[in-house]
């Protein structure tokens, strides 16, 4: 028997019930579900330092539980010296159990860990994601902070299967992403 995951459990026998009653859904398959969550690291200092992309790779696989890849430039832009395929990112995408251990651990883990924490932004980017902007990957247990030698940020995008983003902020909410109040927003 596998293992499922605890917000898997929680999602399948609070959640569901909870968002129907609230928005009165006739079906199961109507309640908004989280698809994906996408980790994005820019790593623009790469263009003078090749090693860098490689770290940030390792870093983020290592937070993500899963082979991070990194991402290359598009095109030539010759003030910034980056050349067509050089290394500028990396980023992973997390679906089904691996995405739910990931988010319990974001939640339980790495956002008590943020200095001065008082919330994430509601703001939602009207298609029922939200995306988190996290300034320092040492949060993460996963990092050793005597082994980093650049401090990186990060993006993490919930894509979800919501209508609107009121339906997004409560099936959010309903995980325990710790939202600010909205009059400190």
């Amino acid at each position: 028997m596998a293992i499922v995951p605890n917000l898997k459990k929680k999602y399948t026998e609070e959640i569901i019930p909870n968002l129907k009653k609230e928005y009165s859904y006739k079906s199961v398959m109507q309640v908004p579900k989280l698809a994906k969550i996408i980790i994005n690291q820019g790593v623009g200092q790469a263009v003078a330092d090749k090693k860098l992309a490689d770290t940030a790779q390792e870093e983020l696989t290592m937070i993500a539980g899963q082979k991070a890849i990194q991402t290359l430039s598009k095109k030539d832009i010759s003030n910034f010296k980056l050349r067509k395929k050089m290394p500028i990112g990396v980023k992973v995408t997390l679906r089904r159990e691996k995405m739910y251990e990931f988010l319990e651990r974001l939640i339980c883990v790495a956002i008590p860990r943020i200095r001065d924490f008082r919330g994430v932004p509601s703001k939602l980017d009207g298609k029922g994601n939200y995306t988190i902007g996290i300034s320092e990957q040492i949060i993460f247990p996963e990092i050793d902070i005597d082994k980093i030698n650049k401090i990186l940020g990060m993006e993490i995008t919930f894509v979800t299967t919501a209508k609107t983003d009121e339906e997004a902020l409560a099936l959010l909410k309903e995980f325990g992403l710790p939202f600010k109040n909205p009059k400190n927003n």
